[in-house]
């Protein structure tokens, strides 16, 4: 997914690297390159952004065969100025109505506004920050806006309110392509202030983000994907496209542990994820993941952990 982030005029740039470390970190978890952003603008070149910071933009916006833009705000302190910006910036406005449909258009907090003002919401839902709600109603009255909403998100476009609004759009993204076990992984490594007792000790070498060695890394998103069931040895070995016995040895020696045991973990981490962040019961997480038995299931992660899923469930859980 190539991801155009905008350069324009006095724009705020500090949320496009916000976002470009979030897909970068994301590739790494998926363990191939999902997503590709690059900087783009009108023109392609050298841009005068906010408080003196000048950026380069790779390409221009109409040739970059995109599959979606991300419009980061600019520095306004009134409506006034707000409209003053995007007057200066007709040209840029003219660019992304041209862009083809099929193109995602992504905005958050003032760069709304030139969403808006392309015509690429009308008829959408939409939020925007909350200073800017009467000009945009009055200026933009096509567009379905719930100013309520701090993320408004569809197959077409997507807006956020927020300097930070650059946050919930790309987890939103990452979570699609991802699924949200690894969003939450990102989230908890590179956004929450401080870390947070997650799980219990045995998963924590597990988290892919930050596992060094490349062959794990690439086990573990075979593992995932596979029944529990299924997941043995050998059907892991075939999807790395190497033999049982080079990946026991290789993982003996980058984790300590028997390849066997490590993709049986990998299973129970998944098992700790849902009943972390989910309501589902043990039974249902059991059939979900492939485990060939729920008695099989709790056996093997209550001798893990010391803990019944019941338990680990009051422990760990942080289900909404």
């Amino acid at each position: 997914m190539r991801i155009g982030l905008l350069l324009y005029p006095n724009c705020l740039p500090a949320g496009l690297f916000g976002a470009m470390d979030l897909l970068h970190a994301a590739n790494l978890r998926a363990g191939k390159a999902l997503f590709e952003p690059v900087l783009v603008a009108a023109q392609a070149g050298k841009v005068d952004c906010a408080h003196g910071q000048q950026l380069t933009a790779a390409m221009a916006l109409q040739d970059g065969a995109l599959d979606a833009v991300l419009v980061p705000g600019f520095w306004g302190q009134s409506q006034g100025h707000a409209k003053r910006t995007l007057a200066a910036n007709a040209a840029l406005v003219a660019a992304l109505a041209r862009l083809p449909r099929k193109v995602q258009l992504w905005a958050y907090c003032t760069g709304v506004c030139l969403a808006a003002a392309s015509g690429r919401l009308d008829r959408q839902a939409a939020t925007i920050t909350w200073w800017l709600a009467e000009l945009a109603a009055g200026s933009f009255p096509k567009i379905q806006w719930n100013f309520e909403r701090t993320l408004a998100i569809n197959a077409r476009n997507a807006t956020a309110s927020g300097v930070n609004g650059y946050l919930p759009i790309v987890q939103a993204v990452i979570e699609t392509q991802l699924g949200k076990e690894a969003c939450r992984e990102l989230t908890r490594l590179m956004v929450l202030p401080r870390p947070e007792e997650r799980s219990h000790l045995a998963f924590h070498p597990l988290d892919l983000i930050e596992q060094p060695d490349g062959l794990l890394r690439k086990l573990q998103v075979a593992a995932e994907q596979l029944p529990a069931s299924d997941a043995t040895l050998a059907r892991v070995a075939a999807a790395l496209h190497t033999t049982e016995r080079t990946l026991a040895r290789k993982v003996l020696a980058a984790s300590g542990m028997p390849a066997a045991a490590y993709i049986r973990r990998i299973k129970l981490k998944q098992v700790s994820e849902r009943l972390i962040y989910t309501r589902a019961s043990a039974s249902a997480i059991s059939i979900e993941l492939g485990f060939s038995s729920d008695a099989g299931m709790r056996r093997m992660f209550k001798e893990l952990t010391d803990l019944t899923p019941a338990q680990y469930r009051l422990t760990y859980g942080r289900a909404g």
